[in-house]
């Protein structure tokens, strides 16, 4: 076991406890998380492909980055700790919308989050951590939705549930690169 706890929710988000992430992950109990969305200039995303050795969901593309705040940390502080140790980008993000989701995956685990979905315009190159992404690439939006039909396969499950809400989130406040962020 990891002993790194994530903060259990309910529905609207309000704490209900704390407990161990994986133990939260095999029960399926509610908990906060944040995914994090960051934009080149000319509005591709940057999506990286989780190291093969995860304990879930290794060798597929997801966005950004992704995570658990601690308890008592801010979700915009978890969210940027996690891009900082993911990816190693040091950046000030900003809120785009909540999003909640249940998936059972295929390993006996449940992704059962209410997460809290951060971007922002950023041109610095990626230095991933091989522990967390064994590689990272820019996309065009087009192109990846492209790829995400032909192969889903090749991407996390909740990166496919929540991306046609982050497109419809930047279709309402505005286009690429402007993200609306706020």
């Amino acid at each position: 076991m990891t002993d790194i706890q994530v903060i259990l929710v309910d529905e609207f988000d309000k704490p209900t406890g704390t407990m161990e992430k994986h133990e939260a992950h095999h029960r399926g109990l509610r908990h906060r998380a944040i995914s994090v969305y960051v934009f080149n200039p000319a509005g591709e995303l940057l999506l990286q492909r989780r190291a093969a050795g995860k304990y879930h969901c290794g060798g597929l593309w997801s966005n950004t980055c992704c995570g658990h705040p601690y308890p008592g940390e801010s979700a915009r502080h978890a969210a940027e700790r996690r891009l900082r140790e993911e990816m190693g980008i040091e950046l000030t993000l900003h809120k785009l919308f909540e999003f909640s989701y249940r998936l059972e995956l295929a390993n006996g685990m449940t992704e059962n989050e209410y997460g809290h979905l951060f971007g922002a315009i950023d041109e610095q190159l990626p230095r991933p951590d091989p522990q967390e992404a064994d590689d990272f690439r820019y996309v065009a939006l087009p192109a990846l939705e492209a790829e995400m039909a032909a192969q889903p396969q090749r991407f996390t499950p909740w990166f496919l549930l929540c991306y046609p809400s982050l497109k419809d989130y930047l279709r309402d406040n505005g286009a690429i690169p402007a993200l609306a962020l706020r």
